[in-house]
């Protein structure tokens, strides 16, 4: 079936239009700037953190941008996509020429191909053509490549090459950007990024996207235990969970009390949890004492967060908030603390911070009560975020695509070699496709053993 003659036309225009130099300019410039968009703007926080940096007017802007969120936004794909299209424009015009090339090589050496290439040598002989094809054949064989023997009106040609797939270098990579292109559309469109809190021994089965759209996980992660360390200046160390996967109610055999810490997450079913955050959780048993500065025993109470409890002189105590790690807010002390206000029974109420780590601490506030805090006895909840990219191994794919383009294409030339053998004259020429000075010694060598070998045979 032919292509009539309008349809080839526009298929040919937009192939040329794919295809040129000023399109793949302009897309890696916009990509380029972008991708300084997209490292200059954080992407993907909490609507409340870009309120808080850019303004309610400006992150209204950039929200309707897709600039928090760029990478996944329809403009960022549509430049992947016409970046992919005009390499495969590209490889499309001019790999069908550079194929028939290497399928059928140019075995016969005219005067015009002669001149052309930069190394050539003659010699005369007194061999006949035949037998000094033969022998000029047998030494290209052991030290070059299998040569192509024709003959001409004239005498007779050899035609030898090495490594013709160095000429696809170029186009396996193009190839391979595409398919990391294919890779990063797929993960965008079929995969996701959400994130979880799970209270210490409680499940979850849901995820919450960055936009607030709850995903379905189609099983339960379980967080069994969560522990923290720190460094003797108040940084956390390490934040550990233990969690454990469960389908209809039940461990998933392999996948119970995994620990994931930092750069060590759990994948499960394509979806992967990474150890993103902790916090106490909502409803923990808060301990302080209050003791009169005059003296007398210490009165144990214990709040729950938000709640208040009588004091011996009439008053009250507000729990304000608490924390298991002050020096995040505070860097010059560490360990837990909490921010109390007191409504004495006469007087100002006033609100002030007591540290577990410094009991003697309110003391120096010099108020009639001080206060100690005592700790928490508080549930702990590990923040997961999670992520699904169906498209990861396709990217993967194209990395080694482009790691075997990238060495076709800067370490293996395409090197030929003829030979045209006439009644009393010998021409070598050859040349590579890359590399020319590495050919150009390797030739001189090749010629002079061809040289040598005719003559020897001649003697």
């Amino acid at each position: 079936m032919t292509m009539p003659c309008q349809a080839r036309g526009f298929a040919t225009a937009l192939r040329d239009g794919l295809s040129s130099l000023r399109l793949t300019l302009f897309l890696l410039f916009a990509l380029a700037l972008t991708s300084i968009i997209g490292t200059v703007v954080q992407q993907n926080l909490a609507p409340a953190e870009y309120q808080q940096r850019y303004g309610t007017g400006t992150s209204k802007l950039f929200n309707a941008l897709d600039l928090f969120d760029m990478y996944h936004s329809w403009w960022f794909l549509l430049l992947l996509v016409l970046l992919a299209a005009n390499l495969f424009a590209c490889s499309c015009k001019r790999f069908p020429a550079v194929w028939r090339h290497l399928r059928r090589p140019t075995v016969l050496m005219d005067e015009t191909l002669e001149r052309s290439l930069p190394c050539r040598e003659e010699f005369p002989t007194t061999v006949a053509p035949e037998q000094a094809a033969e022998r000029a054949a047998a030494l290209l064989l052991a030290e070059f490549a299998p040569p192509l023997r024709t003959a001409t009106a004239d005498g007779i040609q050899l035609f030898a090459q090495k490594t013709p797939a160095g000429r696809l270098g170029a186009y396996l990579v193009h190839l391979s950007i595409i398919v990391i292109f294919g890779g990063a559309i797929i993960g965008s469109l079929f995969g996701f990024k959400a994130y979880v809190s799970i209270n210490e021994g409680a499940s979850a089965t849901t995820a919450v996207s960055r936009a607030g759209k709850p995903i379905e996980l189609g099983f339960a992660v379980r967080c069994d235990d969560f522990g923290v360390s720190f460094y003797d200046t108040g940084a956390p160390r390490e934040f550990k969970s233990l969690l454990t996967i469960l389908e209809n109610g039940r461990p998933v055999p392999g996948y119970e009390r995994v620990p994931v810490i930092v750069n060590k997450p759990l994948t499960y079913k394509g979806i992967t949890f990474y150890q993103s955050s902790y916090g106490q959780a909502d409803g923990g048993i808060y301990r302080f004492t209050v003791r009169q500065r005059s003296g007398g025993t210490p009165i144990p109470l214990t709040l729950r967060q938000g709640e208040s409890a009588r004091l011996p002189d009439g008053g009250s105590m507000h729990l304000l908030e608490a924390t298991d790690e002050v020096s995040r807010f505070i860097p010059a002390v560490s360990g837990p603390a909490a921010r109390i206000e007191v409504h004495p029974l006469r007087g100002e109420s006033s609100a002030f911070i007591v540290f577990a780590n410094y009991p003697g601490f309110d003391e120096q506030r010099g108020a009639p009560l001080i206060f100690t805090y005592a700790g928490a006895d508080a549930t702990m909840f590990t923040g997961l975020q999670v992520a699904k990219d169906p498209g990861v191994w396709v990217v993967w794919s194209g990395c080694l695509l482009m790691v075997a383009g990238c060495y076709l294409a800067f370490f293996v030339s395409h090197r030929r070699i003829w030979v045209r053998i006439t009644p009393g004259r010998v021409i070598v020429a050859g040349g590579a496709s890359k590399n020319q000075p590495a050919f150009e010694r390797r030739f001189a060598e090749l010629a002079a053993r061809l040289r040598q070998t005719i003559a020897r045979e001649d003697q």
